[in-house]
């Protein structure tokens, strides 16, 4: 049964329980189908909409939406508009029926144990702050410390630098060496210097590919007595991810990595922690009662969920989910392995280009980064962007990173499941080309 509090306190039975619509299974479940890739290009309005040939190869900065997720989006604007744990009447109660179902979809995409554990937030960015301003201020004493590592994105460093600002904590940070390979061995002497009362572990690098032994770290850092955070943002659309066979303490991803909308991210918390937080934002929804002498909170999730929530982009994102649902995770994750070595054996055979972090292409998911000696990569991605190849050059909100590896910034291709080897076939001479322009300006 599920359960939510309307925003005056008075809890009512789900809509989606007592009509059987909206359920999380209807959000999730798929029949599971071989992955073609002609075929899953079919369902991306993008790839032909634009009326030119584009090589889309920026999927780790947001992907492409299948029409599934676009028509479940208009759908829900076309009849289904009204605001979520407010009105008693049916087109209201309709609303908050889908919305909680889109919340069951996450649940049961990421494995919680119920959906009171998943917080919806505008991005992953938020989901992070979230738990830095909430936990963090309330549990973070003088001398305690957060683990960091240099693979972080700025999302998952800033709020524990910012905190550190305003308190006597101290940050750790990882050692790692040019291959960017996150071992327990070194996680484990960080932990033995300082008194880690949190470690931030990036699920998989987006800059350099690379994922960190999650179930192995988790076990080490909860030993030392430490909660684990999961940057899941770049991990969840290239590799299946359960949160209690992790053991992880919160996670947090976003929607537009997963081929949903932007504005929707999600924060995974065990239920114990959520329920001793204090609220992040306040205002409406997120109370139980207000009177002159103070407030009490409402119950989770809503308590942190501030405001009239992204309910479009909510059941966008159920979308998206069961969308993804419907492929093998094995399918998936060997179709990526092709594009990745493909584009590794060609990119090594450029002179003067260096790829970034790890030189075995098994070690690498999703994207891969590299330099060309002389070359600046906005230069080179503004090139082979007229060309119609859309790629990321800079520092991928990831600053420390590039410093441990000695550059400024990279040029970084990633994938989605909608890729082909002939985009990277093409991709390849075109670069070759770009460089060699660029090599005589």
């Amino acid at each position: 049964m599920v359960l939510w509090r309307m925003k005056g306190g008075n809890t009512m039975r789900s809509l989606a329980d007592r009509r059987g619509e909206h359920t999380a299974e209807t959000c999730y479940s798929g029949t599971s189908m071989s992955m073609d890739t002609e075929v899953i290009r079919r369902q991306f309005p993008f790839l032909t909409a634009r009326g030119s040939p584009c090589a889309y190869l920026d999927s780790a900065a947001t992907a492409q939406k299948p029409q599934s997720v676009i028509d479940a989006m208009r759908q829900q604007e076309e009849m289904h508009t009204a605001n979520v744990h407010r009105g008693m009447y049916p087109l209201a109660e309709e609303a908050t029926a889908i919305y909680e179902a889109a919340r069951q979809s996450v649940q049961s995409f990421l494995g919680a144990q119920a959906p009171q554990e998943i917080i919806f937030t505008k991005n992953c960015t938020e989901a992070v702050n979230l738990v830095a301003k909430s936990w963090g201020k309330a549990n973070l004493r003088k001398g305690d410390a957060v683990v960091l590592s240099p693979l972080e994105h700025h999302s998952a460093i800033v709020p524990w630098m910012q905190l550190a600002e305003h308190s006597e904590i101290t940050l750790a940070w990882v050692n790692m060496d040019a291959s960017c390979a996150y071992t327990v061995e070194s996680l484990r002497t960080t932990l033995d210097t300082v008194q880690a009362k949190l470690v931030c572990i990036t699920g998989q690098s987006n800059v350099v590919g690379v994922r960190p032994p999650l179930k192995e770290s988790i076990e080490v850092a909860h030993n030392a007595g430490a909660l684990v955070l999961v940057d899941a943002a770049q991990l969840c659309v290239h590799h299946p991810v359960n949160v209690r066979e992790l053991g992880c303490d919160f996670l947090a991803f976003s929607g537009h990595k997963l081929y949903g909308p932007t504005g929707i991210g999600v924060l995974y918390g065990r239920r114990e922690l959520l329920e001793g937080m204090s609220p992040f934002l306040t205002g409406g929804s997120m109370i139980r009662e207000v009177t002159r002498k103070g407030f009490s909170s409402a119950e989770l999730p809503q308590k942190f969920e501030a405001g009239t929530p992204p309910i479009t982009q909510a059941v966008g994102l159920a979308a998206a989910i069961k969308w993804l649902g419907q492929y093998p995770w094995g399918e998936i994750e060997a179709h990526e392995r092709t594009l990745i070595e493909t584009t590794f054996a060609g990119l090594q055979s450029i002179p003067r280009l260096r790829i970034l972090g790890s030189d075995d292409p098994g070690a690498i998911s999703g994207c891969m980064s590299f330099v060309v000696e002389g070359v600046h990569p906005h230069d080179l991605t503004a090139i082979l962007g007229d060309q119609g190849f859309c790629l990321r050059g800079g520092h991928h909100c990831a600053q420390p990173l590039h410093e441990h590896l000695g550059v400024p910034a990279s040029t970084r291709i990633s994938f989605g499941m909608y890729n082909t080897i002939a985009e990277v076939q093409a991709f390849l001479p075109a670069l070759e080309k770009a460089i060699h322009l660029l090599s005589k300006s």
